[in-house]
């Protein structure tokens, strides 16, 4: 009888070191995710091909959207929108700052990047490079892309690309602060803005 009682308790105590350990892992990870920077360090090409990294990020809150140049209405009013947002919310570009990064390197070169952005914003900038090194950062921000050939018969063909449609708000350090949805009402779109802004 007493051995078994031992047994018992060895058992307890096992499952007991188990369910502290997991939980401690747990909370540390989850401490990590929500009290460090978003995203994963990243070393790319920005306005006028200057080295861009996770740095950027940092000092200013920011509102970071990921799409490509070929897009044919999702990036293009996101980024209209987004000027006008900022125009609203910053009209002297002190308190805010936005990112455009591709999930196309492979057309979106950071002069292509550039010169479409450009078209559309001057408080927006542009963020492209290597297509392996791109996608790793896109990766490790979390936002879904993939390529679809736009004829079955012919995947080498060309194509678009789904991806994640929302902006990603971080703060001055970098940590995710929410989302903008695409579609969202303009008007809860800029008080997510201000709220940013103010930190």
């Amino acid at each position: 009888m007493k051995t078994l009682r031992l047994v018992l308790w060895i058992a307890v105590v096992i499952v007991a070191a188990a369910l502290g350990w997991t939980t401690y892992q747990i909370t540390t990870q989850t401490e990590t995710a929500e009290g460090g920077p978003f995203g994963v360090p990243f070393a790319l090409t920005g306005r006028g091909g200057a080295p861009v990294t996770e740095a950027a990020f940092r000092g200013k809150p920011t509102a970071l959207f990921f799409g490509f140049t070929h897009c044919p209405e999702v990036c293009p009013t996101t980024l209209f929108e987004l000027d006008g947002w900022l125009k609203q919310v910053d009209p002297d570009k002190t308190k805010l700052q936005a990112y455009f990064v591709t999930v196309d390197p492979e057309r979106d070169t950071p002069e292509v990047l550039d010169r479409y952005v450009a078209n559309v914003s001057d408080r927006i900038a542009g963020i492209s490079g290597p297509a392996d090194k791109v996608m790793e950062m896109v990766k490790g921000y979390r936002v879904y892309a993939r390529k679809v050939p736009l004829d079955e018969a012919k995947p080498d063909g060309d194509y678009t690309m789904d991806h994640t449609a929302s902006v990603f708000l971080l703060d001055a350090e970098g940590r995710f602060r929410g989302t903008i949805a695409y579609g969202e009402d303009p008007a809860t779109a800029v008080k997510k803005l201000e709220n940013l802004a103010k930190g």
